[in-house]
């Protein structure tokens, strides 16, 4: 499935995620600071604008490398990681499947530039219902005016500009969904509080608010009434990336525990020798092989043009269980040494990887996702 420039790619992004962004993962967590010494390099690696074309100043690679890319950062540092994610995947993408020329040339070329865009679809009342999306747009003279909240936003306070999802029908029954793009400077537009979250505490998250909100016709991303689509179709994408994550959080918790098991000795010999410690490490490594082969086959099939639905919904299932099961394995190995925040990264992958069972799509709608779709599949043949 990986070609050698797949091969070539991780080890340069590896090399890169040990020297410039591990060394950091620790503070971040602790200060719960954005890594703002993050971005200039990893705009010099293209690590955000790995979607984004040439010609609008992107470093563009293929799904493959790009699922790379963050699984080999989130490895090392989850906040790093799902920062890249969300910038690309969610911030993005839209921008470059749905927008408009103009839009493009605006929001991608500065993206490439190391400005983050972000996403906003979730609501305090509209989360795994996203279709109950309260924000309203009402429409005037000379565009839209816009009030609202969205709710857990990644890269809230320092991204420029984000797409967001509002209702364009004052009519309770009718749902029709518009995306938006809204600049962070625009009068209306504020930012909540930073969240205090219980993983991944070096990212940016918090609420964003829009007051009467005046935006014109050309702040809509595409077509008027399409924006539920649009965000499902991101989502899709989007799932990929962060079953790369919690794949990169896994693959973290297994080197840890494995170095652990073997510097620690007890009874006269490294714990590794153990066959309880042995089996936990195995069932680790497989289930990590089995996640990052689904990842890398949804990811082709995103390359190639094919259906993926069914698969990016199972492996970020599938990743993100793995890698909760895979961290709490590395508490257990690691014992009293991993509950504290000490020498190893293992307490702080615990709570990392919690993340990734919840957003882009909580585990049972994923499953909600795959049912659908096999029914869809079974239709078609009858």
């Amino acid at each position: 499935m990986l070609e050698k420039k797949h091969y070539e790619y991780r080890e340069k992004i590896r090399a890169f995620a040990l020297e410039k962004i591990e060394p950091l993962a620790k503070t971040l967590d602790l200060e719960q600071r954005f890594p703002y010494e993050h971005i200039k390099p990893l705009t010099e690696m293209g690590l955000l604008s790995c979607l984004i074309p040439k010609k609008y100043g992107g470093q563009p690679v293929d799904t493959i490398s790009y699922s790379i890319a963050v699984e080999e950062i989130s490895r090392v540092c989850g906040s790093t990681g799902i920062m890249i994610a969300a910038h690309n995947s969610l911030g993005t993408f839209p921008i470059l499947r749905f927008g408009t020329e103009e839009q493009r040339e605006k929001y991608l070329s500065r993206a490439a530039q190391g400005e983050l865009l972000a996403f906003g679809l979730s609501e305090p009342d509209a989360g795994s219902d996203a279709g109950g999306t309260r924000t309203m747009a009402h429409k005037v003279d000379d565009g839209w005016v816009i009030n609202g909240s969205k709710c857990w936003i990644t890269s809230a306070t320092v991204a420029f500009a984000v797409v967001a999802t509002a209702r364009t029908s004052d009519n309770p029954e009718d749902r029709r969904i518009t995306s938006f793009i809204l600049e962070k400077e625009w009068e209306g537009y504020s930012v909540g509080k930073k969240e205090n979250k219980l993983g991944l505490r070096g990212s940016d998250t918090a609420f964003l608010h829009f007051d009467d909100l005046k935006v014109s016709e050309d702040s809509i991303l595409g077509k008027e009434g399409e924006g539920f689509k649009q965000m499902l179709t991101t989502l899709d994408g989007g799932r990929i990336s962060i079953g790369a994550m919690a794949l990169g959080l896994a693959q973290g918790a297994l080197d840890c525990a494995l170095k652990y098991a073997a510097d620690r000795v007890q009874f006269g010999k490294p714990i590794i020798y153990n066959q309880a410690i042995q089996h936990k490490l195995a069932d680790m490594a497989t289930e990590i092989e089995g996640a990052r082969l689904m990842i890398y086959d949804s990811a082709r099939r995103k390359d190639a043009g094919e259906d993926f639905v069914q698969q990016s919904a199972m492996c970020k299932l599938y990743a993100s269980e793995v890698g909760r099961r895979a961290a709490a394995s590395a508490m257990d190995i690691l014992g009293g040494i991993g509950y504290y925040t000490g020498p190893y990264p293992a307490e702080r992958i615990w709570r990392d990887v919690k993340l990734c069972e919840i957003g882009e799509g909580t585990s049972e709608i994923q499953r909600l996702v795959i049912a659908r779709e096999m029914l869809k599949s079974l239709k078609e043949q009858r």
